[in-house]
């Protein structure tokens, strides 16, 4: 057998070199060497996730940080940052300074000059120079300057300001005293990210505004002085030339700055700090701020940071934090006798919780260098140990909010445990033959995208489209009166009406949390109900159903609602249809000579149309309008929602008293 390593290798023709690429050769020769900086130029994204406009703001959250370190650590109460063109950034603290004597390794080089052309440099290692920090590695300042066309930096510090440029990570120039000062102290960095780098992007100056109020939150002791170039700004955004963000509520501040005057809480806004628990050695570990509301409507958002750092991706902080909850809230409702609370978990609270948490601790460990995620193992017990005491207080201290927070959690945990067994029922009936509902008028196509369904009032209105249809592509589906209203009704009332039931099994796609668009049976779901209150009543309350249970068929535009006339104008053998009293009114004007003798017909509804009537005006694709069901804000409709349809009908009553006065007329 030949022997498979060992190979021949060809040779060179004559008075050639041998060549790598021709041969394959690999030697020594082969093997780089990447010195100072320039790992970071050739790979970026391994030291700031990429090169694209996320990373490209990373540069500036790494300088921001620098310096917000200085500010947590006591040093610096104040914080300039300045958005100089679009690609220029300058950030100044008043903090202790970059030291500049000689570094007592890198003898011919000044400290500042190992901190900004050095990988794994800084002060930051042995927690000497700063309990607690964001930069941990020793490359953010070292990574922005390899990424920047030009730095500048300065240094004010023992009343001298010394300063030193760079250019693509190599000194351009000496660490330079450039004069003396009384009451100047700290550190300005002024950088250009490299074209060559991150091409023609530009720093968006929102987002750079966002960020530094989100650090100025984060940290009550601190100042931050914003500024952008006039240039940049434009009418539409909600940016200031100059602003000075400080939060002396910090959290507390930051969540109702973000929630404004959102309605539905379930209990008021709750916020502290404390200490966290100390080391075996008694030496501290750190310390805790949060800020809580627990909501009843709205989106539910849980934002983390570490050391002043966002963590989008959560960590053992978060999950710390959730123990806390979650085993206060199953306590309290051991004291209050609840044995329901035990089924309450962690996915419960947190779907009606917007909270802040951050913490500060002593050398966190992060997954990458992005910290996107804290991996450090003993914040998990740290955190829950210092929060679950001071919950367990504000349980006790507001036992009425403890109360509402628990029903409705529990309510909650029911409602999931109820999804989970509807989800499952489908799985369940597999593989068995579909069983259509009985009151079903199916089409015959088997093309789902081509196929419709109407939904239609009781069987009267049923028979008309039935005949009215194209059995082809178009099928009904009779419903009973007034459906539930699914905003003010439990789960166990949806799962046991009927009338929703046939619904849910004529589209096939099963709801709530277990639906699955891709089994959606009908290309367009269209809602034709009477055109009059009690039709628009029925419109509504389907609509609230499909919001609910369904928001998917309203997101990939599958959900419509029918327009049928409610006049049928005709004088001979002319006939024209109008929507409304007003549409009548203009139709016997412009659509009839003046004087004529029109015949004009009201339809009490589709049950009393003619079908062929009912075909021409609204089911007939040639002629008919549809109005495509959209929702584009979802949180505002969503308040809409719980306000009109839910169970609390103090909302109602306000809704009505704001808008009476605008209503003209009332079809009642």
């Amino acid at each position: 057998m030949a022997d498979l390593f060992s190979r021949d290798e060809p040779e060179s023709a004559p008075g050639r070199a041998p060549s790598k690429r021709a041969n394959g050769r690999y030697d020594a020769r082969d093997i780089e060497v990447l010195e100072g900086l320039e790992p970071v130029r050739r790979r970026p994204g391994m030291y700031i996730g990429g090169t694209d406009e996320t990373a490209l703001h990373h540069l500036a959250a790494e300088i921001l940080d620098n310096a917000m370190d200085e500010a947590v650590a006591g040093h610096a109460s104040l914080i300039e940052f300045a958005l100089d063109d679009a690609n220029q950034i300058t950030v100044r603290d008043n903090g202790r300074g970059i030291p500049v004597d000689p570094h007592p390794k890198f003898t011919d080089r000044s400290a500042l000059e190992v901190i900004f052309t050095t990988l794994h440099s800084g002060g930051k290692f042995s927690g000497d120079a700063y309990a607690t920090s964001g930069g941990l590695h020793g490359v953010g300042a070292s990574v922005v300057n390899a990424l920047s066309s030009r730095l500048e930096v300065e240094v004010a510090r023992d009343r001298e300001v010394w300063r030193q440029d760079y250019e693509r990570g190599r000194p351009t120039t000496k660490l330079t005293r450039i004069g003396a000062t009384q009451n100047r102290r700290g550190t300005q960095i002024r950088f250009t990210p490299d074209t060559e780098i991150f091409g023609a992007l530009r720093f968006n100056p929102l987002r750079l505004y966002r960020l530094c109020r989100a650090k100025a939150f984060l940290f009550r002791g601190v100042s931050l002085r914003w500024s952008v170039d006039p240039s940049l700004v434009t009418d539409r955004d909600d940016l200031p030339a100059e602003a000075l963000l400080h939060f002396p509520g910090g959290l507390a501040d930051s969540l109702r700055d973000e929630l404004g005057d959102a309605a539905g809480m379930l209990a008021e806004l709750w916020s502290g700090e404390a200490e966290l628990p100390a080391a075996a050695d008694g030496s501290a570990t750190g310390r805790l701020e949060w800020a809580i509301v627990w909501r009843d409507s709205g989106e539910a958002s849980l934002a983390s940071f570490c050391n002043t750092i966002p963590t989008p991706q959560g960590g053992t902080h978060e999950t710390g934090f959730r123990a806390a909850l979650l085993r206060g809230l199953r306590g309290w409702g051991e004291q209050r006798h609840n044995k329901r609370a035990q089924l309450v978990t962690a996915e419960d609270l947190l779907g009606v919780v917007a909270a802040k948490l951050s913490v500060f601790i002593r050398n966190p460990h992060f997954q990458g260098q992005t910290k996107e995620k804290l991996t450090s193992q003993e914040a998990a017990k740290l955190v829950e140990t210092a929060l679950r005491d001071r919950f367990d207080h504000w349980l006790a201290g507001h036992p009425a909010q403890a109360d509402t927070l628990l029903g409705a959690l529990v309510e909650r945990a029911e409602d999931r445990r109820r999804a989970r067994e509807l989800r499952d029922a489908p799985r369940k009936s597999a593989t068995r033959r579909l069983r259509l509902p009985g009151k079903l008028i199916d089409c015959t196509s088997e093309r789902a995208a081509e196929t419709e369904l109407f939904l239609v009032e009781g069987d009267s209105a049923g028979g008309s489209a039935k005949q009215a249809r194209n059995r082809e592509t178009q099928a009904v589906l009779p419903l009973r009166g007034k459906i539930l209203n699914v905003a003010s009704a439990t789960l166990e009332k949806l799962r046991q009406n009927q009338e929703l039931r046939d619904l849910i099994e004529a589209l096939g796609c099963g709801s709530g949390a277990g639906a699955d668009m891709a089994r959606l049976r009908y290309g367009r779901v269209i809602i034709m109900t009477d055109a009059d209150v009690d039709g628009a009543h029925i419109a509504s309350l389907l609509m609230t159903f499909f919001y609910r249970e369904l928001p998917g068929l309203i997101a990939q535009g599958h959900l419509y609602l029918a327009q049928p006339p409610l006049y049928r104008l005709t004088q001979g053998a002319k006939t024209v249809y109008a929507m409304d009293d007003r549409d009548r009114e203009r139709k016997l004007k412009s659509a009839f000579k003046a004087g004529a003798k029109v015949e004009v017909s009201r339809f009490k509804g589709l049950g009393e149309m003619p079908p062929g009537d009912l075909k021409t005006t609204t089911m007939d694709p040639r002629h008919r309008t549809l109005l495509k069901v959209v929702a584009t804000d979802r949180e505002a409709t969503g308040l809409m929602v719980e306000s009109l349809m839910g169970r609390r009908p103090e909302l109602r009553f306000a809704f009505i008293q704001e808008h009476a006065k605008s209503v003209e007329l009332l079809d009642v």
